[in-house]
């Protein structure tokens, strides 16, 4: 059968079919310089476009809001992770607008830079056809779409990894001053990402140590360069940690402290899980191979020094989280290391010692495309109108709707813009991202996310909070925080997802408004403190304007409200806090604030 098709394969590239033509003359023009170019460039556009319709109705995940909210602070490090998500976003939003379609194409750039990276490594290697075989077996796994497009933590990692992997293998090919400055930036980038990454940075001192060329390279000054600038490039970020309480790392620890049957079964779906992920692009690479294959021991013993110091690093990526998590009991999911998956394509094409027929990277193609075409007018529609009709567990669905209804009744409220908003921390992001007022998200107020607001905001400047019906423990804690503010109004509405003009699915969500110092004087002395459910109301994105209501503003004593007379830092910082210890502690201080009305 290997030789049936590997004769149609020969006969194919001899005299192509005539739909052929094209992607061969697209493959001719790799080492011209625009072929791999175009091919990231349709990539960008077509899943940019599957993510716009698939999500059409819907808010970006509440990992992308929380990178931007992140950004709009710039510091050196924030309360879950290091800061360069943060700043990713900062810099993108700076030039597009705040709308879902710009962070898409954000996401989906960012994987495409991934991409661009990972080519600079192959041509190391190869050129021609087997550059482009490299991206399209990673076009065929899910780490480059699917877990791009949640841009976060893990997926910033997939563009600086490849990066810092290519300014280390040049680092160790040439020894010279520059390469090393270069490895020690991208290896500080890639940790300023995520500290998963200090087991990429781990790997790379591992398969140094067994490469044959290891005393050349460590009596050389390129790997104490590389340290020295690595550390002179964190040092900013580590000072933060020392003056701030390390909050990351608490974050992290969190992770830790599984039993040893939990780490072994994490430790195995990882495995599993990486094997998953490359599973089609495995398929594909065997039916390219086929009975060729059975030269890989004789390959690898033949094998640039390069490529085998790849597969070390690629072997460390995969070992050293599965020896810490069995060691320390951490989650280890294997979405943490998809973008690695890189490490292990590269060496396996770049490898083979036999050329691939053209016959089989046009099919490779083809079948790339086929999947994103299917993606964009199939999948993408369904999806979106199923989850118009379903929703979202996280109410995804009614982001916009409930940020709109919620700046509406803040306006009539008062004349002041939303400058604060609190509660449930997906509809809390969502509303600092959708409200024209654009507030600000964060602690004392959140009710368990852990970033401060910005020091030039105060409570006294009025804020609002809110929670979806059926998170009874939200509800009960935004509700005492409003008392203790003193005049706060309730509302109870409902929220309605739509697309393209089609009602979906419904969500009851009630929110707390606390309207600024100087404008209390016009509350209601003396009215029940307890609230009452104002009439219900449905917000959809077509909006109705119908509804009526009266305010109902409940009244306290004149208190002090002082931010600083709350030790948030000192609060929030502290380690052993459970999340349900912190919010009850929070709520002490804030009640604190207030003498007994």
């Amino acid at each position: 059968m290997d030789l049936t098709f590997l004769a149609l394969a020969q006969r194919s590239d001899r005299c192509p079919a005539a739909w052929r033509r094209p992607f061969i003359r697209w493959l001719e023009g790799v080492e011209a310089g625009w072929s791999i170019p175009l091919l990231l460039l349709c990539f960008v556009a077509v899943w940019t476009t599957y993510l716009s319709i698939a999500y059409l109705g819907a808010g970006l995940h509440p990992d992308v809001l929380e990178t931007w909210t992140f950004g709009r602070d710039l510091a050196w490090g924030y309360p879950k992770h290091p800061p360069l998500m943060g700043w990713v976003t900062a810099a993108w939003t700076s030039l597009f607008p705040l709308t879902n379609w710009s962070l898409q194409l954000m996401a989906m750039t960012n994987a495409a830079l991934a991409l661009w990276f990972v080519d600079l490594v192959s041509r190391r290697f190869v050129t021609g056809d087997k550059r482009v075989i490299v991206l399209l077996l990673l076009m065929l796994t899910p780490a480059y779409q699917f877990h791009a497009q949640r841009f976060n933590a893990n997926s910033v990692l997939l563009a600086t990894w490849p990066l810092a992997t290519y300014c280390f293998l040049r680092a160790f090919e040439t020894r010279g001053a520059m390469w090393a400055v270069a490895a020690g930036l991208a290896s500080a980038l890639a940790m300023l990402g995520k500290y998963y990454s200090i087991f990429l940075i781990v790997s790379f001192a591992i398969a140094a140590i067994s490469h044959p060329f290891r005393r050349e390279y460590f009596f050389s000054v390129s790997p104490w360069i590389a340290a020295a600038v690595g550390l002179i490039t964190l040092s900013p970020h580590l000072y933060w940690l020392a003056t701030t309480g390390a909050a990351p790392l608490h974050y992290a620890l969190e992770h830790t402290g599984a039993d040893g049957s939990r780490s072994f079964h994490d430790a195995g779906n990882f495995i599993l899980g990486l094997a998953a992920a490359m599973g089609v692009s495995t398929a594909t690479w065997t039916v390219m191979a086929g009975c060729r294959l059975t030269r890989f021991s004789q390959d690898f013993v033949l094998m640039n020094s390069g490529l085998k110091l790849l597969y070390s690093v690629a072997i460390g990526t995969v070992a050293l989280p599965v020896i810490t998590s069995l060691a320390v009991g951490t989650d280890l999911p294997s979405l943490w290391a998809l973008q690695g998956l890189f490490l292990f394509a590269v060496p396996v094409v770049c490898g083979a010692s036999y050329r691939i027929e053209r016959f089989y990277v046009v099919n490779a193609a083809v079948l790339v495309a086929c999947i994103a075409i299917a993606a964009v007018l199939i999948a993408a529609p369904v999806h979106a109108l199923y989850r118009n009709s379903q929703g979202y567990e996280e109410g995804r669905s009614f982001y916009r709707q409930a940020a709109d209804e919620l700046t509406r009744r803040w306006s009539e409220l008062t004349t002041l813009p939303l400058a604060i908003v609190g509660g449930n921390d997906d509809l809390g992001l969502a509303i600092a991202f959708y409200s024209s007022d654009h507030p600000h998200y964060g602690r004392p107020l959140a009710y368990r996310y852990a970033l401060e607001l910005p020091h030039q905001l105060t409570l006294e400047q009025g804020w609002a909070a809110l929670c979806f019906d059926d998170q009874p423990g939200c509800i009960e804690w935004v509700e005492r925080m409003a008392v203790a503010a003193g005049n706060y109004v309730r509302h109870d509405f409902t929220v309605q997802s739509r697309l393209l003009g089609v009602p979906g699915s419904t969500r009851n969500i009630i929110a707390f408004l606390v309207p600024p110092r100087r404008e209390q004087h016009s509350a209601a002395p003396g009215a029940d403190r307890r609230g009452e459910r104002h009439q219900s109301r449905t917000a959809s994105s077509a909006g109705d304007d119908g509804c009526c209501y009266k305010p109902c503003i409940h009244d306290a004593k004149s208190l002090p409200f002082s931010r600083t007379a709350m030790p948030w830092n000192v609060l929030f910082t502290s380690r052993g806090l459970t999340p349900y210890r912190r919010r009850k502690a929070r709520l002490k201080i804030f009640s604190d604030s207030y003498p007994q009305a």
